[in-house]
């Protein structure tokens, strides 16, 4: 079993930053990918980034890409988010993800990971 907390979110005007952090605790909680997910209000939780076990390897959505920068700390076993050029259209509630290998399992979509966080929220002023 693995424990993801969220924090860093709050309230920022557009074109600030912020960065997210997910601490993650329990079993071999540096055994896994990691992942940061979205959900507006009425919206569907929509992928955001992806970073690789080694932290070698990451993608994104492309409405964040060039603005948004997942990393990891394995030895303080935390997984990052800094969101730079924020636009009122980020305001969602952020999630950590962790997941391992899923054989024909999109890694973004939501099926491939097995445990969430609480989630923290990030508005985003005009």
């Amino acid at each position: 079993q693995v424990q993801l907390v969220e924090s860093g979110g709050g309230l920022v005007q557009a074109g600030g930053s912020l960065r997210l952090s997910c601490a993650a605790s329990g079993r071999s909680s540096t055994n896994y990918a990691m992942g940061w997910f979205r959900q507006a209000p009425g919206k569907e939780r929509e992928f955001v980034a992806r970073i690789t076990l080694s932290g070698g390897l990451t993608i994104y959505a492309d409405s964040v890409k060039g603005r948004f920068t997942i990393s990891r700390d394995n030895a303080k076993n935390t997984v990052y988010l800094q969101m730079n050029t924020l636009e009122p259209e980020d305001t969602a509630v952020y999630y950590c993800a962790a997941g391992t290998l899923k054989t024909g399992v999109s890694i973004r979509s939501r099926d491939w990971y097995d445990y969430w966080g609480q989630g923290t929220q990030v508005t985003v002023s005009s």
